[in-house]
């Protein structure tokens, strides 16, 4: 990682608000842990998932050294999840690939409320907490290969 704190920013989907809101908390309170803070001003709203990638994208292209990206879908009685799900992976693959900056997939895809509540608690469990993890590994992963 670069000897200065890394800028980072976390875009967060609307939708199912007391899951991605608990996402987002986890995020900010592991980045907070290993001494990295984020401004209110960098954490963006995204109506859904389906809308992350491409916020992602933007934010990477506009200076952000990496972007932790959270999010949820919750599987209902039609194909509505599969394509959310699928599309919202491939698009912050795509754009990570495409930026160059780690932009780290914080979307969760359970089959049960319950499923999702889990995995947003206040705890070492929490998918968010991962998310920001995974985004300061990428970077210090990345700042050791030489180009």
């Amino acid at each position: 990682m670069p000897e200065t704190a890394p800028r980072l920013a976390l875009v967060v989907s609307q939708f199912n608000p007391e899951v991605t809101h608990g996402l987002r908390d986890g995020a900010l309170a592991y980045l907070s842990e290993n001494g990295v803070s984020v401004a209110s001003a960098n954490i963006y709203a995204a109506p859904g998932a389906f809308e992350i990638p491409l916020i992602a994208k933007r934010l990477a292209q506009s200076g952000f050294d990496g972007v932790i990206c959270l999010g949820c879908v919750i599987k209902g009685d039609t194909a509505h999840f599969e394509y959310i799900s699928e599309a919202a992976a491939h698009g912050l693959m795509q754009a990570g690939l495409e930026t160059g900056k780690p932009i780290t997939f914080g979307i969760l895809t359970t089959y049960t409320d319950e499923q999702a509540i889990q995995r947003s608690r206040n705890d070492e469990q929490n998918k968010g907490r991962e998310a920001a993890a995974a985004c300061l590994e990428a970077l210090r992963t990345l700042e050791a290969i030489p180009l």
